[in-house]
């Protein structure tokens, strides 16, 4: 299985008033971290949206809280492909202290392909088969 890794500080404008990661924060960070995922794997979204007027866009979203993140702790967050179907793409996220390596979340994002070609009109497709070529493969990495 392929992944990807995004290594970040927690910073003051990431905390709610208790002095914890405030939780819209992590979907920040799982968001950038699937679109650099795609990204390392040969597929930048905003080529596939300029040239192919194709996007995956978010159908659903979770999180599962373990432990708060904190000021200036050091995370990492790995994403892999976890599922594919016909039409969606679903992403795990882990995010982790780096040097503990404690998992603070996990993450889950499920992409559906979409045609935005008619921007008034997007519609469902199937994942074009050289781009599920390239996900199924980064399953079996």
């Amino acid at each position: 299985m392929k992944t990807h890794t995004v290594d970040r500080k927690i910073m003051w404008g990431d905390l709610d008033s208790l002095g914890i990661v405030f939780y819209p924060r992590f979907y920040e960070w799982i968001d950038a971290s699937g679109h650099l995922f795609f990204e390392a794997l040969g597929l930048t979204i905003g080529d596939m949206w300029r040239k192919r007027k194709v996007l995956f866009g978010l159908v659903e979203t979770s999180c599962r809280y373990q432990r708060p993140g904190r000021y200036h702790q050091e995370v990492r967050i790995t994403t892999h492909v976890d599922a594919l179907t016909e039409k969606t793409a679903s992403l795990k996220h882990l995010i982790s202290d780096r040097s503990s390596g404690a998992l603070l979340v996990e993450g889950y994002e499920k992409r559906i392909c979409l045609d935005v070609s008619d921007p008034d009109n997007f519609r469902a497709i199937d994942i074009p088969p050289d781009i599920l070529t390239v996900l199924q493969h980064a399953m079996k990495e």
